[in-house]
This record gives structure tokens, C-alpha cells and sequence, in this order.
């Protein structure tokens, strides 16, 4: 074991037994990282939900909390005690993370997931995707976020199948659908070509297992059940109810098209060993284009051109490298560093 990961150990075992919460507006793109680095740390977190008002929203992430969600008022998703660690993610956030570390005394170890769009000290840690452009010297900058697709969360899904995929004819496509967003917006010819994905898998006999999102357009949503309900043997969409088997499709994939929308999504796609393509909706933004680009120079990732490819590729995880930086500087500053 080299010395890194001694000092790591070390600095994890500070954490063990330490309280965490994780404090996000509620979304599934920024909860879902806050527990993922809660999971690696070793930490179970208490789930903390804000819900300022339109004002206040406004106003984030400079403005002040809610005062309807003051810690003494009832229901505060901020009421004390404070806890050890405190992980927020989301531009809504940030007044509560800022009022916590304040109002503890400055003893809550604070850290943020993505870009506060403010000075990055506004926490103990913030880590932010390089194509980000990070900046400050309490910034963790790496490839993908953190998140809760782990190689032992894969390796129990394989062992443990779904019916809904195991009925599935092999190989199975896992197709992974974002939606409308600041910077992306579907199409006719999005819904065209997604829909068209779908089908080919159909005509190849194969399996294709399909999950939305909250964003995803209706009309994209009301095409894909109506392919999926002409061949029902060869294809599974989750409709939102019950359990979403998503760590499943993963599992299952033989290859995995992920719309380029959601870099949360592509960065738990690379994290299994399948070969991932990225379908870019109409639009773009540089920095998300760096992001793709990078994945695509790294031979991780291919951009879809109309069909299918397979490769051989190795999984992609920064989820630990970033765990144990902030363990380590959750070391340092227990020691008053």
C-alpha cells in the first residue's frame, strides 16, 4: 500500500461515525451525487431538502435563506443539531450551506458539489467537473461527479436481475434520455432519431431497456411507448412506477446510448465497463462540449452517427479520488488546519 493510501485510511477513519447531511432543492441531478460521495465516504446521510420560495430562489445562490425556512421555524430543513459533514450540491442550496457553516460556529465540515457560481470558498470544499474550469484552493476538479453506481452496486445487480430486463433477448442497449435543458432542447428530429434507436434494436432481435427522465418531453415519451408496446418481448421502459431498475440496465448493458444533456447521466454510463455513445439533442454549450470531447479523446465514449458501435473500454470512476481528497482535507481541518 503506498503512502497516499495510508493517509487516506487514516483520514477515513476521522469520518467513521460521522454525522452527514445532504442539502439540495430536491433534484435527482444534485441529490444523487451529495450521496453517492456520502456513500464513499463511509457516511449515512440524513436527506435535507430546501424549498425557498420564488423570491428567495431568485436570489440564489448571494441572496439569504428563506426566512420561512429559518432553522427555529417548524419543518426548517436546516433545524439543529448541525451535523458533522454537511454535502449540498445546487445554485438553491447555497444560502442554507452558507447560514450551516455559520451558525455551527464554523464546526461543520462544509462541501459542494459543482460550480456555486460564486467564490468556492464559500464552502470547506467544492468540487467542480474540469470542463468547469475550476478555480480556488479548496477546489477537487476531476473528470465525472461523484455517484452512486459502484462497481459492487453493478456486480449485485448482475447477480440478482430484474425480471422486467432478465426477460429481455441478449444484447441489450440501455438508452438513457435526459430532456429539454438551458443549453439542449428534443426535437422532431431528436424524437425521430431516438425513437429510431429503439427500433433498430427491435429489427436486430436484441433487447433495448429505456429510463426518462422528469425532463423528458412528452411527446418523445408518447413515441417511445408506442414502439415499446408494438414489441413488447424485445423492450422494458420504465413508466415511474415502482422501483426505477436504472442500476440494472446499467448492469445489463451490452452498450449504453446516454443523451449528452446530463453529464450526470454520461458519468454513471462510463462507470460500467459497456461501451457508451452520447446522442447530442439540438444545441450544445462549450463547456459541456469540452466534457464530451474529452470522453471522446480518452476512447471512453463515442458520439452517435446513426448506428451502433461496440468497443473495447474499461470503466471510469472518480468517485473515490474525490472521496478521499475530502476525507483527507476533512483530516486537516479537524485538526484546525
Amino acid at each position: 500500500m503506498n503512502a497516499a493510501s495510508d493517509n487516506a485510511q487514516i483520514a477515513r477513519k476521522l469520518l467513521a461515525g460521522a454525522t452527514c447531511w445532504t442539502l439540495t432543492d430536491g433534484k435527482a441531478g444534485d441529490e444523487a451525487p451529495c450521496l453517492g460521495l456520502a456513500q464513499a465516504l463511509g457516511l449515512k446521510a440524513e436527506k435535507r431538502v430546501v424549498r425557498p420560495r420564488s423570491l428567495y430562489a431568485l436570489l440564489a445562490p448571494r441572496g439569504p435563506i428563506d426566512p420561512a425556512e429559518r432553522p427555529t421555524a417548524p419543518g426548517s430543513p436546516i433545524a439543529p443539531p448541525y451535523p458533522d459533514v454537511l454535502i449540498a450540491s445546487g445554485r438553491r442550496a447555497v444560502p442554507y450551506l452558507r447560514h450551516v457553516r455559520r451558525a455551527s460556529g464554523g464546526r461543520t465540515f462544509t462541501i459542494f458539489l459543482k460550480d456555486p457560481r460564486i467564490d468556492p470558498h464559500v464552502a470547506d470544499v467544492v468540487w467542480m467537473a474540469e470542463h468547469d474550469r475550476p478555480r480556488g484552493d479548496n477546489v477537487i476538479a476531476t473528470l465525472a461527479a461523484p455517484h452512486l453506481v459502484t462497481p459492487q452496486a453493478l456486480v449485485h445487480a448482475r447477480e440478482n436481475p430484474d425480471p422486467r430486463i432478465a426477460r429481455l433477448p441478449e444484447p441489450r442497449m440501455a438508452l438513457l434520455i435526459g430532456g429539454d435543458s438551458r443549453h439542449y432542447s428534443f426535437r422532431e428530429k431528436d424524437v425521430i432519431s431516438l425513437v429510431g434507436v429503439v427500433e433498430s434494436m427491435i429489427l436486430a432481435g436484441a433487447g433495448a431497456m429505456i429510463t426518462p427522465s422528469r425532463r423528458t418531453p412528452p411527446q418523445l415519451l408518447a413515441k417511445l411507448r408506442g414502439v415499446c408496446a408494438d414489441a413488447p418481448k424485445h423492450t422494458f421502459l420504465w413508466d415511474g412506477m415502482g422501483d426505477n431498475p436504472y442500476i440494472q440496465m446499467l448492469a445489463h448493458a451490452s452498450t449504453i446510448v446516454a443523451t449528452a444533456d446530463s453529464t450526470n447521466m454520461v458519468g454513471e454510463a462510463i462507470a460500467t465497463d459497456a461501451p457508451v455513445m452520447i446522442y447530442e439533442p439540438t444545441g450544445g454549450h462549450p463547456r459541456l462540449s469540452r466534457f464530451i470531447r474529452e470522453l471522446v479523446a480518452g476512447g471512453r465514449v463515442r458520439i452517435w452517427r446513426g448506428r451502433l458501435e461496440s468497443w473495447s473500454c474499461a470503466a471510469h470512476d472518480d468517485t473515490k479520488t474525490i472521496a478521499d481528497e475530502v476525507a483527507r482535507r476533512y483530516a486537516i481541518f479537524r485538526a484546525g488546519g
